[in-house]
């Protein structure tokens, strides 16, 4: 997905229909709105109607958020970067996170519109349910709550300064993914994965380009 300009004001126009447009578009209460009731309700219900214990729910909840983190690494690196021969495919990638690459700087597409979100989110329900049963309501939540958390660090990382020290590397991988590097550096959320399949930039050796950075930052209303 290498462009010949990086367009750092606007967005991409994803569909001449502007309902569809609309629909490509997304504001992060909506979608923190739209999932807390599930992430909060699901693990009470599984608790008083299907005798999951307190202990059993945290574990269940706690592998969903850390198995997140995988499924964000694999669709990051195998499906967002997808290199695609024809045409049709090619547009789909775009759609799905290319035009991030275009427009780094648009607010509006961090976050899986809510029409989609709820398609999917629903889809990869059912397959959990498939093979969890009962305890895909705590253990569901957690994944959830983990791609929340992802699409809120990955606005963060293009709105504001990392705020801890410790955090530096995080912002560093992914800045360097967009302007160094595209295939490597795919973990948002957390660089575990990246280090574990040796994608994670040498960020000792890798110089800082601060007027790069600066193009990625939304702009100050």
């Amino acid at each position: 997905m290498k462009f010949d300009k990086i367009h750092n004001k606007g967005q991409a126009r994803l569909f001449e229909n502007a309902f569809l447009e609309m629909l490509t578009k997304a504001n992060p209460i909506v979608i923190w709105s739209m999932y807390l009731p599930f992430i909060i309700g699901l693990p009470i219900y599984a608790y008083h109607n299907k005798g999951l214990s307190g202990g059993n729910i945290v574990l269940l909840f706690l592998c969903g958020l850390l198995f997140w983190t995988f499924f964000e690494y694999l669709a990051h690196r195998y499906l967002f970067h997808w290199i695609a021969d024809s045409a049709r495919s090619q547009r789909l990638v775009y759609i799905l996170h290319g035009n991030h690459h275009h427009y780094p700087r648009d607010r509006e597409r961090l976050f899986m519109p809510p029409v989609p979100s709820i398609i999917l989110a629903s889809t990869i329900f059912a397959l959990q349910f498939l093979f969890l049963r009962s305890n895909t309501l705590a253990f569901f939540p957690g994944f959830i709550l983990g791609y929340l958390l992802y699409a809120s660090m990955h606005y963060a990382i293009h709105a504001f300064n990392p705020p801890f020290k410790w955090m530096k590397p995080l912002w560093r991988n992914h800045h360097l993914h967009h302007y160094k590097n595209e295939h490597k550096g795919f973990g948002v959320s957390s660089t575990f994965w990246d280090r574990i399949f040796g994608t994670m930039f040498d960020l000792r050796q890798e110089k800082e380009d601060k007027q790069k950075v600066q193009e990625l930052m939304f702009e100050k209303k």
